[in-house]
């Protein structure tokens, strides 16, 4: 398993990965990308694409199960939440000694700060939407997530 980046590695990275627009072609691009990349590998995720809080993308592989869906819905709504993506607020909340639920006063059913959900930002307007992804340890499900928007930049 990959070790987890710091958090101002991850502020950095979210910083540096914006793009020029963003559409439901884009989306589709997007999310066939991840798919693509996850079937030539054989991992079991879900992948989630959202604009505006929308779900515009979504797919099962197999070995995932329908647990992971939930996941990845849980994943975008901390992104939509707080902005930043979903490893940096655990990370946040550890570095803190907090325990996020508690702290935000979330419910769990609803939000997950696991690595997997990241912000979809475009330059000069700001975030838009998220990739979630939901099946591998969560550091890895947050750097496959940023591989694929990084090809995008």
């Amino acid at each position: 398993m990959a070790a987890a980046p710091t958090i101002e590695e991850l502020i950095a990275e979210e910083e540096t990965i914006q793009l020029g627009g963003f559409d439901y072609e884009l989306a589709w691009r997007l999310g066939c990308a991840i798919r693509e990349t996850a079937a030539a590998r054989n991992l079991p995720i879900a992948i989630e694409i959202s604009h505006h809080g929308t779900a515009v993308f979504s797919a099962l592989l197999p070995g995932a199960s329908p647990d992971n869906l939930v996941w990845v819905r849980r994943k975008r709504a901390v992104v939509e939440r707080f902005n930043r993506s979903s490893l940096y607020m655990r990370l946040l909340c550890e570095r803190n000694a907090t325990e996020f639920h508690a702290r935000y006063r979330l419910p769990h059913a609803d939000f997950a700060a696991s690595g997997g959900g990241v912000p979809i930002r475009i330059r000069n307007v700001g975030i838009i939407g998220a990739v979630a992804i939901s099946g591998l340890p969560d550091v890895e499900d947050h750097a496959l997530a940023m591989q694929a928007l990084g090809k995008l930049a």
